[in-house]
């Protein structure tokens, strides 16, 4: 254990203080009073919502767009960077894996809370209909689940094996289920290969599953013959989206986590720098595809979508449109491509700005389309031509944040959010090719 001793001073998982119990106690009641409406509205049905027959997704769906594009991150991202053994990635990868789990497992609850009766869920199973998309999301999203839970589970075999001796004498409790999750773990070269393979796989996997799912969900709207949506770039569109929400949701928690757990000598302005480019390059890809869908309609629509872009740039929803478009995207591109601004503090402005831009690109893709039908209704209240959230929708909406939240901060709590095995492994390279250089 002297070999990990050091390391494990500072990535051993430690109990939280006053500010981690009422962090948790905080979100502990935002899910509770999240519960509390969701069954008022299972109790009273969907009318205690603003969804009416123009906006009969709402803010639900632009949610669990939301959820469904931050898991891109740990998937897709992770995967290149364990295939491509970037060491850099070492400090960053288990974050990401996190938070697509936590993202992906809520996308999952989210769309079942926006069903009006929860109670007919096994239809989608029973009586699913191939030619849907909805059952590709069906059959997609618990695959991604089950992915994501194995591309975080098998690469912490081996340090749950040294937490299992680190906490034998300390808390044994502790110790013992260690001892279980890590699978009688004794790092051997059997299991090793075995580990490396299995990882291997995962991480091949997953990256076309992780594109299928992003692809099927941009499918869900463009299969749906509505103005707005109808468009080929919808795939490309939400990909690329994705990479930019799931990539400011890691630099958000990179900056919390190494604050909060004091690691920075792990993660250092390097790994801020580099996560600064990739996002960039995210940014100017995702820039693109909103030019092609945005820009060019301009000058070739029919009437009716030119009703739709005209609301967005300069009618009811330009405001948020805008609000999206630079903050969450414009702006962040702009700080990125000064060294500076790849700074932790910056980065931090930066992911705050371009998740909360996202959240809201999400909600201006769905709404604002339901509300321009091609085939509009006649003699429908003018209620029904506009929408805003009810305080059930955003209780509901913010519950599942906040769960999304708990789940991320019981794995920071209870797992090394650093490798140990891998860091330790490093250090050792490191040391010995200073010590064959010198």
């Amino acid at each position: 254990m002297k070999n990990y001793d050091t390391l494990l001073e500072k990535l051993a998982p430690r109990k939280f203080g006053k500010r981690g119990n009422v962090w948790i106690i905080f979100l502990i009641i935002i899910i509770v009073l999240g519960l509390i409406a969701y069954i008022d509205q299972v109790r009273t049905g969907q009318v205690v919502t603003n969804m009416r027959d123009y906006a009969l997704w709402g803010i639900y769906i632009s949610n669990f767009v939301f959820f469904v594009a931050t898991s891109f991150v740990g998937s897709v991202t992770v995967a290149v960077l364990r295939l491509t053994n970037n060491s850099w990635r070492t400090p960053l990868v288990r974050i990401a894996e996190i938070i697509t789990f936590a993202s992906i497992v809520m996308a999952g609850l989210t769309i079942m809370i926006d069903m009006g009766r929860p109670d007919r869920l096994l239809n989608l199973f029973i009586h699913a209909r191939l030619q849907s998309p909805i059952t590709w999301d069906v059959i997609i999203i618990p695959t991604t689940i089950a992915l994501s839970f194995l591309l975080l589970y098998f690469p912490l075999l081996p340090d749950l094996a040294i937490l299992k001796k680190f906490y034998e004498k300390t808390k044994p409790k502790f110790s013992k289920w260690y001892g279980k999750l890590s699978l009688n773990w004794t790092g051997s070269k059997s299991q090793k290969s075995i580990q490396e393979k299995s990882i291997k796989i995962i991480a091949i996997l997953i990256i076309p599953v992780s594109i299928i799912l992003q692809t099927i969900d941009a499918w869900l709207f463009s299969t749906t013959y509505r103005i707005g949506w109808d468009s080929t770039n919808m795939g490309a569109y939400f990909i690329s989206g994705a990479f930019v929400a799931g990539l400011g949701a890691l630099v958000t928690m990179v900056y919390i986590i190494r604050k909060v757990r004091g690691l920075e000598h792990f993660i250092t302005d390097y790994h801020f720098d580099k996560l600064g480019k990739f996002l960039a390059l995210a940014c100017l890809t995702y820039l693109y595809f909103n030019i092609n869908e945005y820009l060019i309609p301009i000058f070739t629509a029919p009437v009716e979508e030119d009703i739709h872009l005209s609301a967005l740039v300069s009618g009811e929803w330009a405001p948020l449109f805008w609000f999206a478009q630079i903050i969450g995207l414009v702006l962040p591109l702009i700080i990125l491509l000064f060294k500076k601004g790849r700074k932790p503090i910056p980065m931090l402005l930066v992911g705050l700005m371009v998740v909360i831009g996202s959240w809201w690109k999400r909600y201006i893709i769905v709404i604002p389309t339901l509300l321009h039908p091609f085939l509009p209704i006649e003699g429908v209240p003018e209620s029904w031509h506009h929408y805003f959230p009810s305080a059930h929708e955003w209780i509901i909406t913010f519950a599942t944040l906040a769960m999304a939240l708990l789940i991320i901060t019981l794995f920071v709590r209870y797992l090394p959010v650093i490798p140990i095995q891998r860091t330790a492994d490093e250090n050792d390279m490191t040391l010995n090719k200073k010590n064959t250089e010198s």
